[in-house]
């Protein structure tokens, strides 16, 4: 019971601290769950963390509460999911409601515009290394390669021309793809949970 106490204290710190020294959303975020979860404490691997970027990604909800229910979950059961979820919610929060009791124009303040000015710059650079990083580490397949440069291709095509076209019609459109590939392929034969 204890270890699973400090489990959940570990997990709340972790992603408390995530939470509120990280701007910019969720995609600015994977960056630093990654470096947390993956490198430093070991929570779940690289393969893990590119799973959980897609499936919360495609489900409902903001994508880090997302993958800090799943690295929650995976860590301390459901109990660990509560903790971590609730450290990366718990600074945005506070900070807002702070903000909302003593100052109700803050954007007005020349030193607070300008300092997220530099804050939209560095959080563009934190989604990109994200980008780069999902990337160098996904699967070395025609297929995948494919699906990714034309997802690319597609969403630069949308921006470019500015057509009303949904960034979840192209995730449904890949997945779709993917699936239709690997029926057509035919799933592979499983045994005990594992591919042949």
């Amino acid at each position: 019971m204890r270890k699973k106490l400090s489990a959940m204290a570990e997990l709340f710190l972790t992603f408390f601290k995530i939470g509120l020294f990280t701007f910019g959303g969720g995609y600015a975020m994977l960056s630093v769950i990654e470096d947390a979860c993956v490198e430093k404490k070991k929570w779940i691997t690289h393969d893990e963390m590119m799973n959980v970027t897609v499936i919360a990604e495609s489900t409902p909800g903001p994508i880090a509460i997302n993958c800090a229910t799943f690295v929650g979950y995976k860590t301390a059961g459901m109990l660990g999911s509560i903790a971590a979820t609730l450290g990366v919610v718990m600074p945005s929060f506070i900070i807002i409601y702070i903000i909302s009791m003593f100052l109700n124009n803050l954007l007005e303040y020349p030193i607070v515009s300008k300092a997220f000015s530099g804050i939209r710059a560095g959080v563009s650079l934190l989604i990109v290394d994200v980008g780069v990083n999902m990337l160098l580490k996904m699967e070395k397949s025609l297929q995948a390669r494919l699906i990714a440069f034309g997802s690319l291709a597609a969403m630069l095509l949308i921006d470019i021309f500015a057509w009303n076209f949904s960034s979840i019609a192209l995730i449904l459109i890949a997945g779709a793809i993917s699936l239709a590939l690997y029926l057509v392929k035919g799933a592979p034969e499983k045994k005990g949970g594992e591919a042949k």
